[in-house]
């Protein structure tokens, strides 16, 4: 018994982890195709007036259908993205990502909106959020003005040894793309942890403010869901 619900739930762990990892890969690809079309929506309205003044009917065909095409669609979608996730662990679905990839780079405009969107994806992807140990206020860029920041390490031997004094190495991003920003070495004194998670840190950024974490939600609770 214990051991059918210790295999369920690595299954149930397993199928979320390819799911999300499916998600990260398809979203920048989603969002260039949402742009590609947005674009021929635009002529979406001068070619049903040319089809109206043609006689051309403009009915729907699957009227009454769309409880069902929505459920099928969004099961469907869900399995993809999940599949996805699966095959990007595989010799064929790591091809066939890195010539999707390839492609879209060589169309200029599309390439732009890939590669843009593909950044924020990584800066939230599990690596990346690794690499920011926590969130911290730091004094910047001068008294009693304080920035949102993520400390990515201790300071090097040689820095501290130049300073003569301990630093940690804090990383702030810019708002509301949070691909760029500053690295600052600041004295580990001068440095105040918040009861924040990562996650909730970006958000706070990308939203410039508008987006704070619910009181409740501290630190330890918000890295437990991400696990």
């Amino acid at each position: 018994m214990v051991e059918d619900s210790v295999k369920s739930s690595s299954f149930a762990k397993r199928f979320r982890n390819a799911f999300l990892t499916g998600l990260l890969i398809f979203l920048p690809l989603g969002t260039t195709i949402f742009v590609l079309d947005f674009l021929l929506d635009m002529f979406k309205e001068p070619a049903t007036r040319l089809a109206s003044q043609l006689g051309v009917s403009s009915d729907q065909f699957f009227f009454g259908l769309e409880t069902l095409l929505a459920i099928v669609g969004l099961l469907s979608g869900i399995l993809a993205l999940t599949l996805l996730g699966f095959l990007s662990n595989y010799v064929l679905g790591k091809f066939f990502i890195s010539t999707t990839e390839k492609v879209l780079d060589k169309v200029p405009f599309l390439s732009t909106v890939y590669r843009s969107v593909k950044q924020i994806v990584e800066t939230f992807g599990q690596e990346n959020r690794a690499v920011f140990k926590e969130v911290v206020l730091v004094e910047y860029p001068r008294k009693d003005c304080w920035v949102l920041g993520f400390v990515t390490a201790e300071g090097s031997h040689e820095t501290e040894s130049v300073l003569k004094r301990k630093v940690l190495n804090v990383f702030v991003p810019t708002t509301p793309n949070p691909t760029s920003g500053f690295l600052l070495l600041v004295p580990i004194e001068e440095v105040y942890s918040l009861d924040m998670s990562v996650g909730d840190g970006m958000k706070m950024l990308i939203s410039g403010g508008a987006v704070t974490p619910h009181p409740k939600n501290r630190k330890g609770q918000a890295d437990d869901n991400q696990d």
